[in-house]
């Protein structure tokens, strides 16, 4: 199936389903994905390590510049962003300046549009590090991925690190004191000869213990949007996503539906 990949750090703005006008920051490669997980619906496709050594991330300096420059052209078109995100091709905590680039972005978004907000989207796996915590509880949508309450089901869907499990990412979420959004990709379909589906009641149920743990300002539910690379996969209905939110609204969760 087709992929997506972002051929520029800087991309954008987009209109976001759930952050508004966004301007995005692709830390990673422009030629592959460079993830730790391997989750089998992503739109930039699989993840294979022996794209990793081909490019390395963007530095420091080439953020800066870049960010820059676009700020200041939509300065001048009096074209402010609602977000500047951290988003791209794989997860940007990996890269090792992530906490020094936070702070850039900061700055540069005091000086051109002090009214935006930064978000990071992040599958939470190098959240222990010190570093990547306290970059993370400066930004405005601090936003992790939760994709099931299940090792096995994790393991089906996002092929993460073989020393993770939910049990650990569970107590480094909780660290954030609700200073953190909570994001859950909802799909059905099968891959590999097996079921995939974690909407079922089971889950669902499951999903919003951890949840109660976890005590999330916001929560995120959404579904495919574009092409992924396992072609079984099932896009969840607006009316079945909604269904979910409601389940975890009753329980006083904010929950932001994308459909």
């Amino acid at each position: 199936m087709p992929v997506f990949l972002f051929d520029k750090i800087i991309f954008g703005p987009v209109k976001s389903r759930r952050l508004g006008v966004s301007l995005g920051i692709n830390l990673l490669p422009l030629e592959s994905k460079y993830c730790n997980f391997d989750c089998i619906y992503c739109e930039c496709g699989r993840t294979f390590k022996s794209d990793f050594d081909k490019k390395g991330f963007h530095s420091r300096e080439e953020v800066r510049e870049s960010l820059d420059k676009k700020l200041d052209e939509m300065k001048a078109a009096n074209y402010p962003p609602n977000m500047i995100t951290f988003a791209g091709n794989g997860e940007p905590t990996m890269h090792k300046d992530f906490a020094e680039i936070i702070n850039d972005t900061i700055e540069l978004r005091n000086i051109y549009f002090p009214d935006a907000g930064i978000a990071v989207l992040s599958n939470a796996t190098l959240i222990h590090q010190q570093k990547v915590y306290d970059a993370l509880l400066k930004v405005d949508e601090n936003i992790l991925k939760l994709d099931s309450a299940f090792d096995k089901t994790i393991k089906l869907l996002n092929n993460p690190p073989s020393n993770f499990t939910v049990e650990k990412l569970v107590e480094n979420l909780k660290k954030f004191n609700g200073n953190l959004v909570i994001q859950t990709m909802f799909l059905r379909g099968m891959f590999q000869n097996q079921t995939v589906d974690n909407t079922t009641d089971e889950e669902v149920d499951e999903w919003i213990n951890l949840l109660k743990e976890i005590k999330p300002r916001k929560v995120m539910v959404y579904t495919i949007q574009r092409d992924t690379p396992s072609p079984d996969l099932e896009k969840v209905s607006v009316e079945d996503l909604e269904k979910i939110a409601d389940k975890a609204r009753k329980h006083g969760f904010e929950v932001v539906v994308s459909g």
